[in-house]
């Protein structure tokens, strides 16, 4: 079956590179390092042992970061590979870690091309973030005695359906895994079921629990919500305070509703509960941030035809008049979510399985989202069942409920705080991650 696989993808390698051709149009990077795809330009510049660390894209850096920082740490004398199958994945590894790491993008999981980069980068461990699994991958690391880890593991009953029709290629991969960090027990059953070794399974938890609000963070969060609510404007490429018209009564904020990760089909929702909530809060401001900057400039064209419109990357202090606030800009969700009174997370309006609700419960903000949840099963659970995540299935329910804890905010501020107890209490997930890559990379 891996022989028919390999073949196939060879034959689609044409639509693949127009594929690539064709995301290029809205994402020019991805016209970029197509050598580096195919397994060339890898070499690394030092001698060091390797360590090789696969994040697909943006999600999986960010929760990859503390654990590759723990590494360094831990492993000096290693060197840490990361690799990315995103341009924004790419930009999130150099922004976040700049050249302590040695960064190229991921393989293509064909042959020729894993065994010129298994050859150039010569990793003793594959950690592999979430369920990024391929079974030339699997294979390839497991002929040269290379063990993979599959960190902070999740697979959902949809996806584990998707693997079991494919059994006769999926199994062999998942059973050449030495070990799965599974969130769930729920995920590592699934794993267990498609040939996982019981003695290669650990449930650890989800890592995203142990994440960080720097102080940093915090301060850019403050700067962002006394912009959006027009305390602050921009002169001289500098943030001032401002005593003119755009100055609000600190006592009676505007409030704001982040819609994060959002995605195609989700936009035009979330703008027509906005209208229907400007009825009763006509200073609220919607701040929508699309999942993928191709989608920015469409966006904010969608929101013009709605409300007027700024974009957060100009840097202005928002008008009184404006509405809607379009976040094009990467890799400053964390900060976004903390200038915000009110949180629905995207990606669960549409079949994606939503985005990580741990970061908005980390803040203590009360989290509204839609039902395709399926990526994040275990989270959205504990989040319900602490009375911190409320789920609507239209723009009319979303109005509904955001008008209620607009109106109350007791219960907004109950919500928020139970969110927090959530995120806190299920901290320790990377300690036990950590142990386990101890016991797993090889020595000597």
């Amino acid at each position: 079956m891996r022989w028919l696989y390999s073949l196939c993808f060879y034959l689609l390698l044409p639509l693949v590179i127009l594929r690539l051709l064709w995301r290029a149009k809205a994402a020019p990077a991805y016209a970029h390092r197509w050598s580096e795809r195919f397994g060339f330009g890898a070499c690394r510049p030092t001698g060091k042992p390797a360590i090789w660390v696969h994040a697909v894209s943006v999600g999986e850096t960010l929760a990859a970061l503390p654990m590759i920082r723990h590494l360094q740490q831990r492993y000096p004398e290693y060197e840490l590979v990361v690799t990315t199958t995103t341009p924004t994945g790419s930009d999130r590894v150099k922004a976040a870690l700049g050249g302590s790491v040695f960064h190229v993008y991921a393989p293509y999981d064909l042959p020729d091309c894993l065994a010129r980069f298994l050859l150039r980068v010569r990793p003793c461990l594959a950690v592999i973030m979430e369920t990024e699994l391929w079974p030339n991958t699997v294979a390839a690391c497991r002929h040269r005695g290379i063990p993979v880890l599959v960190a902070n593991a999740r697979l959902s009953a949809k996806s584990a359906r998707g693997y079991q029709r494919f059994s006769a290629l999926a199994s062999p991969m998942v059973a050449g895994l030495s070990g799965v960090a599974a969130q769930h027990q729920d995920d590592g059953d699934r794993f267990l079921q498609l040939g996982l070794p019981p003695s290669a399974l650990t449930v650890t938890g989800s890592i995203k629990f142990d994440l960080t609000i720097s102080r940093e963070t915090e301060q850019l969060a403050s700067t962002y919500r006394k912009r959006w609510q027009g305390s602050l404007q921009r002169d001289n490429n500098s943030l001032q305070r401002d005593n003119n018209s755009l100055q609000r009564d600190n006592n009676n904020p505007r409030p704001i509703l982040l819609a994060a990760s959002t995605h195609e089909g989700e936009d035009e929702l979330l703008l027509q509960a906005a209208k229907q909530l400007w009825q009763t809060h006509s200073e609220l401001l919607l701040v929508l941030v699309p999942r993928h900057p191709e989608r920015f400039e469409r966006v904010v064209k969608l929101a013009e035809t709605y409300a007027p419109t700024q974009r957060h990357s100009e840097g202005e202090a928002v008008l009184p008049q404006t509405r809607v606030l379009v976040g094009d800009t990467m890799g400053e969700m964390m900060a976004l979510l903390g200038a915000s009174d009110l949180v629905f997370m995207g990606g669960t309006w549409v079949e994606t399985g939503g985005h990580n609700l741990i970061e908005p419960a980390a803040w203590g903000k009360p989290i509204v989202c839609g039902p395709s949840l399926f990526n994040f099963a275990e989270v959205s659970r504990l989040l319900q069942e602490a009375g911190a995540l409320e789920i609507v299935e239209s723009p009319q329910q979303l109005a509904a409920q955001v008008g209620v804890l607009l109106g109350d905010a007791d219960k907004a501020e109950a919500m928020g705080q139970a969110g927090k107890a959530v995120a806190e209490a299920n901290r320790g997930a990377l300690e036990r991650l950590l142990g386990l890559i101890d016991s797993t990379l090889p020595r000597g």
